[in-house]
């Protein structure tokens, strides 16, 4: 197969010439057989009918613009690549990998990322660091590290939940999001994009239940959870941490403790109580609907600009109305023949045609089949 590589790659370098001789020929040169056609109407060259020609055409003359921007570039010159065994096929495609950089000169180019990486490397960097500062603030109240810490977790425990699940919930986003930019996976941006708008339901939530919290009401809710929602140990928590005692006075709904009696002198936790809620509760909503811009921004970065983190147009596949199938192979190899019977006599188009036929049959026809369909012509 190797020897018939570069006879096939003059075909495509002086496809009229080969065609203007095939009424010379008449009949002193056979027809190729198989593998390269199963049926007589295959064999036929030119084919008979339009569409047969057409598509035999498409992938006879195809000129991989696409697969090998080195090639039709006239600002980089071309450089000669080292013969290896892999490269015994490079007169049919110039491979480039999916950065869009041809594989031969990759070494002597300066890779750059595109603008549209950039764009996702900055908008998950925003997206990143947010969800880290809103994980660790979250952690450090549950850890109690704060002064007031302690009110938080007792009488905020619902919203400080979805609080940490959105904020660890968008840690991990960011996490594929940073595998398929770094990677050039497209799929792991896929689900990082979907994620995204998940991560956008769990941001909301927070901000909608704080708010609705803080504008309607809050004094009679307070009221009801120190009634009826606290236990003995949670108005203990808080009334230790805002330095009162009972909710109105010492004679309502007090929990006994060291400081906190009938005849202490603390007071009430209502005032102090329905005070920290109001700060609280406005800068929670505030910064989660602040955060709302940011992560609409990231979420349309990663919709417009995650199909194009490379320079490769979808799975980088060969379309398929232009590979190699049997119909072009014989076409090809019936133009070589007419090249060597033009030069050399029909007796050595005669040898090249039973030589081509020994070596293709020399391999499984499935495996043949499949790296005929996968090598373009130029």
């Amino acid at each position: 197969m190797h020897s018939l590589i570069p006879l096939l790659c003059s075909e495509n370098d002086h496809p009229s010439e080969a065609h203007s001789t095939q009424h010379m020929l008449g009949g002193s040169l056979d027809q190729p057989k198989q593998p390269f056609a199963s049926t007589s109407a295959l064999l036929s060259w030119p084919p008979s009918s339009l569409g047969d020609a057409s598509n035999s055409a498409l992938s006879v003359n195809y000129i991989p613009s696409k697969f090998s921007t080195a090639l039709l570039s006239p600002k980089r010159p071309r450089r000669r690549r080292r013969r290896t065994d892999a490269s015994d096929f490079s007169g049919f495609q110039l491979s480039e990998d999916e950065d869009g950089y041809t594989k031969g000169h990759k070494d002597n180019r300066n890779l750059r990322w595109n603008k549209y990486k950039w764009i996702l490397f900055l908008t998950n960097l925003l997206f990143t660091l947010y969800s880290l500062a809103a994980l660790i603030i979250a952690l450090l109240i549950w850890f109690d590290v704060f002064l007031f810490a302690d009110v938080i977790r007792v009488g905020n425990t619902p919203e400080l939940i979805l609080s940490t699940l959105a904020a660890a919930f968008g840690l991990f986003t960011s996490v594929i999001g940073w595998a398929g930019i770094l990677l050039n996976n497209r799929s792991f941006l896929a689900i990082y994009t979907f994620l995204l708008w998940i991560t956008f339901a769990f941001l909301v939530v927070p901000g909608y239940v704080t708010y609705k919290r803080r504008a309607f009401n809050l004094e009679g809710k307070l009221n009801l959870q120190w009634s009826r929602d606290l236990m003995d140990t949670g108005r203990l928590r808080i009334q230790n941490k805002l330095a009162c005692c009972g909710y109105y006075s010492p004679f309502v709904e007090a929990t006994i403790s060291q400081t906190c009696y009938s005849r202490s002198v603390l007071p009430g936790c209502k005032a102090s109580y329905l005070d920290f809620e109001r700060r609280a509760l406005d800068r929670w909503y505030l910064i989660c609907f602040c955060l709302v811009p940011a992560h609409i921004a990231v979420m349309l970065a990663s919709l417009l600009c995650s199909n194009h983190v490379t320079y490769r147009f979808g799975k980088g596949m060969m379309p398929k109305a232009y590979r190699m199938g049997p119909q072009s192979m014989a076409a090809i190899v019936h133009g070589c023949a007419n090249q060597l019977t033009e030069q050399y006599g029909p007796e050595v188009a005669s040898t090249f045609l039973s030589k081509t036929e020994s070596l293709i049959s020399l391999a499984p026809s499935d495996s043949a089949t499949s790296n005929l369909r996968s090598i373009p012509s130029r």
